[in-house]
């Protein structure tokens, strides 16, 4: 689950904390990228466990009402459709999800106000209405109800930003991206994999963790000639006045470059450059991308840059 994108973030907001506190520990940063990077992983599962606790939040009002039904000698048939759901039934039986849901206890049982709402919201929408309406549904038809949900109630509630943040400070800024991996997760899905349908991994391989570790390493062992090479490329500017975010994303930047020759120079400087637009000025990026883009050059021209650059 977790790719380069997110990890380049991850070490950009740490750093960032890092020389601000003053506390310089290489091997402290190392271990809070990892702890943040878990973090980011558990809230992933945690978001897709908020599928199945909802419907099992719709079975038992179900039940209750079928309960009064009989009491009160009522002849009304409620349908089964939404909690006999085959994408959720699924999705509550896959072998790596429950055994997430064992090790952490997290549950969006503890938070029945808000099940009771995002409830609610979904059956008001209209593609409730028609998925319901439908004489039969298959398995796509379940999946598909299920990604609309995700895409256009659950991404777009302000609500659960709220009780991410108080279940873990660090929720509150990994939900953007981690709703596109919940979002891929559900497209992915197929019947016949049954409850050992693949879910994404905290790492996608052994490759990445060792990138992680090894950026935020570089990138603060070298931070002095990092530092050199942006002050001598921005002599038209002054050094002292650059924006603090805009000088820790170029330091990162020029560690991946300087680091990872199967990188190329051009993808490090984007990945950075659009890092700013997110988390710095609104004169960043185009800051950014020309001082990156003559420390490059200048490096190749110097041949201190063993790989292409165009």
């Amino acid at each position: 689950m977790i790719n380069r994108t997110l990890i380049r973030i991850k070490i950009v907001q740490i750093l960032y904390a890092y020389y601000l506190n003053g506390v310089r520990n290489v091997e402290a940063a190392k271990m809070e990228l990892m702890f943040s990077l878990a973090k980011a992983h558990d809230l992933y599962c945690h978001m897709l466990m908020l599928m199945v606790d909802v419907t099992r939040y719709a079975d038992e009002q179900i039940n209750d009402q079928e309960t009064l039904h009989k009491v009160a000698h009522k002849e009304i048939e409620i349908s089964h459709r939404f909690i006999d759901n085959l994408f959720v039934k699924q999705l509550n039986a896959n072998t790596a999800l429950t055994a997430f849901a064992d090790e952490k206890k997290y549950s969006w049982m503890d938070d029945r106000e808000y099940l009771k709402t995002l409830y609610t919201a979904i059956t008001e929408s209209d593609f409730y209405a028609e998925y319901m309406a439908k004489p039969q549904v298959t398995y796509d038809d379940d999946r598909e109800l299920w990604r609309k949900i995700y895409k256009n109630i659950i991404m777009k509630d302000e609500e659960i930003t709220n009780l991410l943040e108080d279940k873990s400070l660090y929720w509150n800024d990994d939900r953007q991206i981690v709703d596109t991996f919940v979002l891929k997760t559900i497209k992915r899905f197929e019947e016949q994999n049954g409850a050992d349908q693949e879910i994404m991994p905290e790492f996608r391989d052994e490759e990445d963790r060792e990138f992680a570790v090894k950026l935020i390493t570089k990138a603060i062992e070298n931070d002095d000639y990092y530092q050199s090479l942006i002050s001598q490329s921005s002599r038209k500017w002054d050094f002292s006045r650059i924006a603090y975010m805009d000088l820790i994303i170029m330091q990162i930047a020029l560690a991946e470059i300087l680091t990872f020759p199967e990188i190329p120079v051009s993808v490090s400087i984007n990945e950075f450059v659009e890092m700013a637009r997110c988390y710095s000025t609104s004169k960043s990026p185009n800051y950014v991308n020309g001082i990156l883009d003559g420390i490059a050059k200048q490096l190749k021209a110097d041949n201190k840059l063993l790989k292409q650059y165009k």
